[in-house]
């Protein structure tokens, strides 16, 4: 399959090369066109421009990470919107509902049909092809990407209309926030009263407080000291941020929301929007006077 690819950051490159070395031909940009040369080594082709990738193939797919650039490079000047042939765009990126059905809207006027397919897994899923790929859309379009989808990790089908799959996201993602931000605290507090983090972990990996930060985040990059797993503090807090807007949309209780969302603003303004996400311990630690993990 002939596919366009739009965005090669930390999660993009990845999928792109998971697209190329499953047999897919692919057209890519970005903005950094160092990004581009590993994966035209592998056989893929650079374009100019997101209008020039969507002259060149019918499917084009977005990994970006700010909504106002997905609107951008979909619909603004020299966007995909402008492409001669492209039938269809599929959004990988983290958008929200609303800037999700705007762009819907804006394609539709040009016979461009949007997809929304964020995903979830982090760099390690999409280099390993374990990622949870959110769909929704028109289910023929659907039926024709999903098999390149399915490149990425587990396909699940959510809805019908523009925006759905991304509200499942921001699902996802604000209970992913809330673990590491509840974890972080925990195991501070045990810290604090003399308790050995590592220790910490593994009960509560054995017991009914299991969670992703316990299993993933904190053995991974929190104990070591190393705060590297490949995603930023700021495009958590975005991810926060959207789930916050949709809840207010939405008319729902978002109270355990709140308490999370000023957990990563304190993240957010006191170790840094470029830092990994996993540095919101650091204001915890920083208040309770201790260190979790390593020293060095």
């Amino acid at each position: 399959m002939e596919i366009g690819f739009i965005g090669l950051g930390n999660m993009g490159a990845p999928m792109a090369r998971r697209l190329i070395e499953a047999g897919h031909s692919l057209v890519i940009y970005d903005t950094r066109n160092d990004a581009a040369v590993p994966l035209v080594a592998l056989g893929a082709k650079l374009a100019a421009s997101p209008a020039d990738v969507a002259d060149r193939a019918e499917t084009v797919l977005a990994s970006l990470p700010e909504p106002h650039i997905v609107a951008k490079v979909a619909t603004g000047a020299g966007g995909v919107i402008e492409g001669r042939r492209i039938k269809r765009f599929v959004d990988l990126s983290t958008t929200g509902s609303r800037v999700a059905a705007e762009v819907a809207a804006a394609l539709a006027a040009k016979t461009i049909v949007q997809i929304d397919s964020p995903v979830s897994g982090g760099v390690a899923g999409a280099q390993k092809g374990t990622l949870a790929v959110m769909v929704s859309g028109p289910a023929a379009e659907i039926a024709h990407v999903k098999d390149a989808l399915a490149v990425f990790g587990t396909v699940f089908v959510v809805g019908d209309k523009p925006g759905m799959a991304q509200t499942m996201k921001l699902a996802n993602n604000i209970l992913s926030a809330c673990a590491l931000a509840a974890t972080s605290e925990a195991v501070v507090m045990g810290v604090k009263a003399g308790l050995d983090p590592a220790i910490m972990i593994d009960v509560i990996n054995a017991g009914s407080g299991r969670n992703t930060a316990s299993t993933d985040k904190f053995p991974k990059a929190i104990l070591p000291r190393s705060f590297n797993l490949g995603f930023a503090t700021a495009l958590m807090t975005k991810d926060v941020r959207l789930a916050l807007d949709e809840a207010k949309a939405l008319g729902v209780p978002d109270d355990i929301m709140r308490a999370v969302g000023r957990a990563w603003e304190t993240a957010f303004s006191e170790i840094g929007p470029d830092k990994d996400f996993t540095t919101i311990v650091q204001p915890i630690e920083r208040r309770a006077g201790v260190v979790v993990g390593k020293q060095t």
